[in-house]
């Protein structure tokens, strides 16, 4: 049996069981395995009746909900290739998107969707709202097996194509198989097994990520193949609360949560200062100093004071008491963070990988993790180092082809090795690191190649009021820094004197720019998964960059 009959089976044996939750203003909405194959069988019969026949596209807009959810099960039982899209993506970037696949039907979540898009393409195809496709309002049935069957599918149909971020370009549909999932939730599905046991009942899980990102979608239909309980949390402002709330186990999540969390932590105790900062800066302190291999006597003193008065009272407030892992991907993790976490009795487990990969190179194991690297390897497939460090990747997790896009294809995918185009390195113990992309690379005017993420990440280790810290100077004379939020300019020369002796002259940071403006989406400095434009962004600042260089020349002359 294929994933998708395995997640169909699941809900069938299970008809009672809640499989998903939204949370709303503090209310939840719960699903059981009879009501979503009622939502599901809805679905499926407004997809036949506007004549979508296997093999079509048919793309996926909405915020997540129970609905996404429905509608996207209904759309791979169908046997047709669901196109999940960033609901807050802009209008212009989704369609082109879609101009690219040419879907057969368009599903929006709402009509504030559905009006955004039409504008911007004359010639759209048939367009339909969540309101439209289940309603009346699905009822449970008793549906025979045959009635909720999935179409057969073989290893190698295509289910999904999923748009890459577009960091470096145009954004292409990675098209992923049967075979892909199948491999996948595998390896995902045993990873988990390591930590939960099996007397603990239902698994809670916890989600915000949005289901168009390959990664978030892997971690739905883990849930759904597991019979987990997964949460969606709907409003970003309540996420602590609503985590709280729902006494989850685990959840996926991203860098930049666990750095802002830390931060706004960090920044509570500082505020309350006295004999619990004087615990909690020693107790930090001596976590650190043994993360180096260095032992002082009291170390052991001020760590055992505050895992028993300070750390558990953090950890309830701001994540529950039931948590067993943070699992987090999309970008590399600050190694000064997965260690606040690890020191608070919170794992954090990393999984690193691209679309291509079906979201997945490697993952991290429960009970070997090493703090900044993104653990070894998922079973079944094979990682090394080509020219330049670059990480290449071959097996069954390895997408098919980029939709219409041959030369593309054929660029990355070299004797079915995968070219990532990320820069890492890989310890005896198998553990691989991720340094930077090769594209991101800076070509200063001497020559020199600097990968910029090391020092900007060590420059925001230095810099907890930063925000973002982009590094610059492609084709310059040297090498200079832009620094989005609130830090002081006698704070950032301080970071900058601190790194700097330590690395060589041509990596050097020579000048600063602040802003208050953090980059963003909506400010098209980042895209929809929250990556860095680079190209962008030196576009967008090229005054205030020039004005830097021009300044730092003349204090040099």
């Amino acid at each position: 049996m294929n994933f998708l009959e395995n997640i169909f089976r699941r809900l069938e044996e299970q008809p009672d069981t809640v499989f998903l939750q939204e949370i709303h203003e503090g209310k939840s909405v719960s699903e059981t395995g009879a009501t979503l194959l009622a939502q599901i069988k809805a679905a499926r019969t407004f997809l036949r009746k506007s004549n979508l026949k296997r093999g079509d596209r048919c793309a996926l807009i909405a915020h997540n909900t129970i609905r996404w959810v429905a509608m996207d099960l209904a759309i791979l039982a169908e046997g047709i290739i669901v196109v999940p899209l960033y609901a807050r993506q802009a209008a212009a970037e989704l369609v082109g998107m879609m101009k690219d696949c040419s879907p057969s039907l368009i599903c929006c979540g709402d009509e504030s969707l559905r009006d955004a898009i039409a504008p911007n393409w004359p010639e759209v195809p048939p367009i339909a709202t969540f309101d439209q496709m289940f309603s009346p309002p699905p009822k449970p049935a008793d549906s025979t097996s045959a009635d909720v069957a999935p179409t057969a599918l073989a290893d190698s149909d295509p289910v999904a194509i999923i748009y890459t971020s577009g960091t470096s370009g145009e954004p292409k549909g990675v098209v992923l198989g049967v075979a892909n999932l199948n491999h996948m939730l595998s390896c995902t599905s045993g990873r988990l097994d390591m930590l939960m046991s099996a007397n603990q009942g239902q698994e809670r899980v916890f989600h915000y990520l949005p289901f168009s990102f390959a990664g978030s979608w892997i971690m739905l239909l883990t849930c759904l193949l597991r019979g987990s309980r997964l949460t969606m949390a709907t409003d970003l402002s309540t996420l602590a609360a609503d985590m709280r709330a729902t006494s989850v186990h685990y959840f996926l999540n991203v860098p930049v949560l666990l750095e802002r969390m830390r931060s706004g932590v960090e920044q509570q105790i500082s505020k309350t200062g006295g004999l619990v900062g004087m615990i909690y800066d020693r107790a930090k302190a001596a976590w650190y100093r043994r993360d180096r291999g260095e032992r002082v006597p009291l170390d052991s003193l001020w760590l055992a004071i505050a895992r028993a008065v300070i750390f558990p009272t953090i950890r309830k407030k701001m994540i529950g008491v039931n948590l067993r892992s943070l699992i987090c991907g999309s970008a590399p993790l600050a190694r000064d963070t997965q260690l606040f976490f690890h020191m608070l009795g919170v794992p954090v487990l990393q999984v690193y990988g691209l679309t291509e990969t079906t979201a997945i190179c490697t993952m991290d194991n429960p009970h070997q993790v090493e703090a900044g690297r993104v653990g070894p390897a998922i079973p079944g497939i094979e990682m090394k180092l080509a020219e330049n460090d670059e990480i290449v990747v071959r097996g069954p997790n390895v997408f098919q082809q980029y939709w219409n896009r041959p030369q593309a294809t054929a660029a990355v995918l070299h004797d079915g090795w995968f070219h990532t185009g990320d820069q890492g390195d890989v310890n005896q113990q198998g553990s691989w690191r991720i340094s930077g992309r090769i594209k991101n690379l800076i070509i200063l005017a001497s020559g020199h190649n600097v990968a910029p993420e090391p020092i900007e990440d060590e420059m925001l280790r230095l810099l907890p009021d930063a925000l973002q810290i982009v590094l610059i100077g492609h084709g310059r004379s040297f090498l200079a820094a832009v620094v989005t939020g609130s830090p002081l300019p006698e704070q950032v020369q301080f970071a900058i004197n601190e790194i700097n002796p330590h690395l060589p002259h041509y990596k050097r940071v020579r000048a600063f720019h602040i802003q208050s403006q953090p980059f963003s989406v909506e400010n098209g400095m980042l895209t929809a998964n929250g990556k860095l434009k680079r190209d962008a962004i030196a576009l967008g600042l090229q005054a205030e960059i020039d004005a830097m260089y021009a300044a730092r020349q003349e204090v040099s002359a």
